[in-house]
């Protein structure tokens, strides 16, 4: 172990390389649920330094976990035993001019994704991809994880926004397969396996990132439901009467937004009834030519007419947008500040969102009477942000979040969705994957994993256990 911490010491210089109790920024996940002492923490500023990083921790046999902004919820990007090196690449933070021909731009993996939206403002160009931990979630993190966020279902999550990719290996070598085409059938798709694998077949060190035309016009409301059955059949409406304009339908409950009012200062509810149900409905378009309004007006009144909305308002300003945007997006904060809670990520097919919640309330009222469950995401592509809370004046959960997180998980598998929406797997749901997917999809990813890297050295424990049997 001395002997790879002089290597890397020597590798990558006193900036590059932190041991000790500076290791600590490093050290545990976001919820602080995992996470062990490192070696020490590794700082490439290049992807030659990642590839020497990668090569002497092979040779010496020692784990490498590569970590981008660290804003994940499942555990992915710490250690999970201790003695392994954590790989950041928050130094590898530089970008290229976007390219506007080609409609792309050329982005080192520890680029924040809010540096790189501030860095396009001018340029007629958006890179579509906007969540809450934008200020702190890194590039290679976000593709690493195929990251989805408010605008997945109109652009799609990371793999359809990646062009091309430079991974190092878990053997030293690198990939080069920064091509910045949209058509590339010149075999297997490697860049989309290496999106979503967490940091398990490969470093990502640089990605060509596909950009799209900035809006010039963009219409915003909010409006309040009865309940999710008639959030979803508004939904399905407003897709089908604003088309390529829609670029947000985000759901949230009464309760979240009680959890947000109640602990976030500033926030302000703007209507005149509370429903049991909110979407906030965004129309965009880069053309002056298109009255949004209009579109989004139209279909407001239609709902209200077909008695699916009971209330409504559309910003008449970009401070009210962003007022009505802080409601859906402090969801998570409210939450945790009322006290215990489960996160779980989901994804059911759109038109089963409300048999979902429905069946999940009953479910986990069964399993722990009085459990709080509070659902928010994004409608338009499935996914359900599932969070609970403990009954009230209780702290905890009394010891049934495993049943609970089996019991939703099932669920979902039973509906045609998934338990790990956005969030992905990391460390805290690899045991429900081997519980609720099946044994030839599992075989498959772990001959994937040993096909990449056969000593199980990058990652270990995340996505996959351990190597399939021979």
């Amino acid at each position: 172990m001395q002997l790879v911490a002089e290597q890397l010491a020597a590798i990558l210089g006193p900036k590059g390389w932190i041991v000790g109790e500076d290791t600590g920024p490093w050290r545990r996940d976001w919820l602080n649920r995992y996470g062990e002492p490192p070696l020490g923490v590794a700082r490439p500023a290049s992807t030659e330094e990642v590839a020497a990083v990668v090569n002497a921790c092979r040779v010496a046999g020692v784990p490498l976990v590569p970590q981008g902004g660290n804003t994940g919820l499942c555990g992915g990007a710490v250690l999970g035993a201790p003695g392994g090196v954590i790989v950041s690449l928050a130094r590898m933070n530089h970008m290229s001019m976007p390219d506007p021909a080609g409609g792309s731009v050329l982005a080192e993996a520890g680029v924040v994704l809010a540096q790189l939206h501030k860095a396009l403002e001018g340029s007629g160009l958006m890179f579509p991809m906007h969540l809450g931990a934008e200020g702190s979630a890194q590039i290679g993190g976000l593709v690493a994880t195929n990251a989805g966020g408010s605008h997945a279902f109109r652009f799609g999550t990371m793999q359809d926004l990646v062009l091309g990719l430079e991974v190092v290996l878990p053997d030293g070598s690198v990939w080069n397969g920064l091509r910045a085409v949209q058509k590339d059938n010149a075999g297997y798709q490697l860049r989309r396996l290496v999106c979503g694998s967490e940091g398990t077949l490969g470093i990502v060190t640089q990605a060509v990132l596909k950009l799209y035309s900035a809006p010039s016009t963009r219409a915003t409301a909010l409006l309040a439901f009865s309940g999710e059955d008639d959030a979803v059949a508004f939904g399905a409406r407003a897709r089908v009467e604003a088309g390529e304009f829609l670029t947000g339908l985000e759901f949230f409950s009464d309760l979240g937004l009680s959890f947000a009012l109640k602990h976030i200062a500033g926030l302000a509810f703007p209507l005149g009834a509370r429903g049991g149900t909110y979407l906030l409905v965004e129309v965009s378009t880069g053309s002056p030519h298109v009255a949004l309004e209009d579109v989004l007006m139209s279909i407001f009144q239609t709902g209200i007419e077909e008695g699916l909305v009971l209330d409504g308002a559309l910003a008449s300003s970009e401070s009210q947008r962003a007022a009505f945007w802080r409601l859906r997006e402090e969801q998570p904060e409210g939450q945790r500040l009322e006290g215990a809670q489960l996160k779980h990520d989901i994804a059911v097919p759109p038109g089963r969102i409300a048999d979902f919640v429905s069946e999940a309330r009953a479910m986990t009222g069964a399993i722990l009477p009085g459990v709080r469950v509070n659902p928010f995401g994004h409608l338009a592509d499935g996914n359900i942000h599932c969070n609970l809370s403990p009954p009230p004046n209780t702290p905890d959960f009394a010891g049934r979040e495993a049943e609970i997180g089996l019991a939703l998980a099932g669920l979902a598998d039973r509906l045609g969705g998934s338990f790990a929406a956005e969030h992905g797997l990391g460390r805290s749901k690899v045991a429900l994957a081997d519980a609720v997917r099946s044994s030839v999809e599992r075989r498959l990813m772990a001959r994937v994993k040993q096909a990449f890297d056969p000593d199980f050295q990058l990652n270990p424990g995340v996505v996959i256990r351990a190597p399939i049997d021979k």
